[in-house]
């Protein structure tokens, strides 16, 4: 390991498992102290995490909040200040899965997902953003990273996860927005859409997502964590406002929405009229990604 985090206090959020395990484990390794977050009813992956640091030479503490509430994103924030006097970098994590097709997608399910993914990336983010915002002005600009945690269903949409692939689109956006705004104060924001086993994706997707017996576990957890880390890094100076998709051994920079072929008539169309200037100008646009799923 370079020690590249040495220094540096990181809060993950969704850590007792998974992503957020291997992503905590990793900035660990690389000399980062963690605050590892979990919602109270996994308190004790949280702990576990912990622990499994702690064995291996590092310095973590858990953190039980619930981060879709404004009290729990304040509470992992006031974790890592009140523990080590500083906060450097945050990766939203937490995610939850509620999947139905739309028709039969119920309105509790819809806020249980937007709620742990969007809000819940939103309000630590905040928090954090106002602490190192303070910082700034008091002459202490920090190196801020925050990275975020988006889905290949929220570039390119997926059957029977609208609640999902609406959350993680609208993290993409937070990712921009955030870049734009916080950029003064000394913060990068960026996001990761990973894939990965996890405990969201070995049921759905139990064949793709399986260990192989030898050889390299392309869908192991820990494979997207190298990047994470170097995100959250110090090292990543310059890099803001950008989406990273995370596969194997595979970094792609996603590129997003930028104008098409377009047309001006210079007046107010007919109807008829812009019908046809669509097909026109259909025929020689980019085909969109395929929705997963699709068939």
């Amino acid at each position: 390991m370079t020690g590249i985090c040495t220094g540096r206090v990181a809060a993950v959020t969704g850590a007792g498992r998974g992503l957020g395990r291997a992503h905590a484990l990793a900035f660990a390794a690389e000399g980062a102290r963690v605050v590892v977050n979990e919602a109270e009813p996994s308190a004790g992956e949280a702990r576990g995490v912990v622990e499994e640091i702690r064995g291996r030479g590092g310095d973590a503490v858990p953190h039980t909040g619930d981060i879709s509430t404004d009290e729990g994103a304040a509470s992992l924030v006031a974790a890592a200040l009140g523990t080590y006097g500083r906060l450097d970098t945050l990766v939203n994590n937490a995610g939850i899965l509620r999947d139905r097709m739309l028709v039969k997608l119920g309105e509790d399910d819809w806020d249980a997902v937007v709620a742990v993914h969007l809000k819940g990336h939103f309000l630590p983010l905040r928090h954090a953003a106002a602490h190192w915002r303070a910082e700034h002005k008091a002459g202490r600009t920090p190196r801020a990273r925050v990275v975020n945690t988006t889905s290949g269903a929220g570039l390119l949409g997926s059957v029977g996860q609208a609640n999902y692939a609406a959350a993680k689109a609208g993290v993409v956006a937070l990712t921009l927005v955030a870049a734009a705004e916080l950029g003064r104060y000394g913060v990068q924001v960026n996001a990761v859409a990973p894939a990965a086993r996890t405990r969201m994706t070995e049921r759905i997707f139990a064949a793709t997502m399986a260990a192989p017996p030898t050889g390299f576990d392309a869908m192991a957890p820990g494979n997207v964590s190298p990047l994470v880390v170097w995100l959250g890094s110090a090292h990543s100076a310059g890099v803001t406002g950008q989406v990273f998709a995370a596969e194997a051994g595979r970094i792609t920079v996603m590129e997003g929405w930028h104008p098409g072929p377009t047309t001006d008539k210079g007046d107010r169309w007919t109807p008829g009229e812009a019908g046809e200037a669509v097909r026109d100008l259909l025929a020689g646009a980019r085909k969109p990604g395929r929705v997963y799923g699709a068939g």
